[in-house]
């Protein structure tokens, strides 16, 4: 299927490169046709618990997202960035991947973190500004995944360096990076995927393409026609893949990391999505796009792509879907209340996660802190 393409890549022209991204679903959920014919669907397709976990997962991330776009307004958490019309990519990542990999994630991927077994509540404490949100083990995570890397790109050489680590250990895990379409210029990221190529890595990148690197649009952005193949030069096979379809996306992720896994090299993959959203709260982007190409955007929206689907193929229903929503918010508001309930961490716990070993000459400056705090607390100089 898919890979039928990777291994015809060399000569390609521009024009090859224009072909539309792997998809099998349409905007309303009915399967593709293609030659007067349906595309064959891949397994993942015909396994109903699967699709209905991931639609799931898909409505608990935009509930979580659209509760916290509402407690930065109100000053419960900070500054905060939507990842609302690409949950699709987020829960495709979360469910290809096995406990052993590593994930090493960007700031929109709430919804993987939450796949990952990541509480609500310590994402919340991550966004209020508690590094206690970065503990993974402590929210019964995966322990071996990074934290969000909010900084453009950096996180891309830290997936290959652990990819090295997996190859020297000859360790049967995978790296699964991800990052978005302004990263994709950053060289950082050009960097990491030379090193990945150079060594074959057990490390799949992927670009969510969700057409603003902030103000800026794709076109501006890079002159390549695709993000995919800037792959090509770091001889990284590489594919774009509609980041509305969840079906295409987790063949496409589930296939790559398994290739990974196999040490079989590395792989880009560019997801073809959108920014329903301003980029963070503290973003207004009414004024540097038009309503109305947002509003075409919704109608590729993917949850309900996959609700539509499901329907047809007859995995869902309406009295589904309204227990659904109830047990979203229902697990939001309990993870907000145990959010609201943890004390605050005191101002020398910035100290804690700086070494591995505790090093004997931090303990003066702890207290230092420690004691100008109280002063300041009680109002003395």
């Amino acid at each position: 299927m898919w890979h039928n393409a990777l291994s015809a890549q060399q000569g390609l022209s521009k024009q090859d490169y224009l072909a539309k991204p792997l998809q099998y679903l349409s905007f309303n959920g009915e399967v593709i046709h293609a030659g007067g014919m349906s595309k064959e669907l891949p397994e993942c397709a015909h396994d109903k618990a699967l699709l209905r976990q991931a639609y799931r997962w898909m409505n608990l991330t935009r509930a979580f997202d659209q509760k916290a776009v509402a407690l930065q307004r109100t000053g419960i958490i900070g500054t905060y960035p939507s990842s609302l019309g690409q949950e699709a990519i987020a829960i495709a990542c979360g469910m290809a991947l096995e406990k052993e990999d590593v994930f090493v994630p960007y700031y929109r991927d709430h919804g993987t973190l939450l796949v990952r077994g990541h509480l609500i509540e310590h994402l919340l404490l991550y966004w209020g500004g508690d590094e206690r949100g970065s503990s993974y083990a402590a929210s019964n995570g995966s322990a071996l995944d990074m934290p969000i890397c909010v900084p453009i790109a950096t996180q891309a050489s830290h997936a290959v360096g652990i990819a090295s680590a997996f190859k020297i250990q000859q360790k049967p895990q995978a790296v699964l990076c991800t990052l978005g379409d302004g990263a994709s210029s950053k060289g950082d990221f050009l960097e990491a995927l030379n090193l990945a190529g150079s060594w074959h890595l057990p490390v799949v990148f992927v670009i969510n393409n969700n057409q603003w690197a902030i103000s800026v649009p794709r076109h501006i952005q890079s002159g390549a026609p695709t993000l995919a193949q800037k792959g090509l030069a770091a001889a990284i096979p590489n594919l774009q893949v509609d980041g509305n379809d969840f079906i295409a996306l987790y063949e496409v992720l589930n296939e790559a990391l398994q290739r990974a896994r196999k040490r079989k090299g590395p792989m880009l993959i560019e997801a073809i999505s959108y920014r329903l959203s301003d980029h963070t709260t503290a973003d207004d982007a009414s004024r540097y796009r038009e309503q109305k190409e947002v509003d075409k955007a919704w109608r590729n929206e993917p949850i309900k792509r996959l609700q539509s689907f499901m329907h047809r193929q007859g995995y869902w229903d309406k009295k589904a879907e309204a227990c659904l929503q109830d047990d979203c918010q229902t697990q939001i508001e309990k993870s907000l209340q145990v959010y609201q309930r943890t004390e605050a961490e005191q101002p020398e716990s910035m100290f804690d996660y700086l070494y591995e070993s505790w090093p004997a000459s931090l303990d003066d400056q702890v207290d230092a802190c420690s004691e100008k705090f109280m002063r300041n607390r009680d109002g003395e100089r």
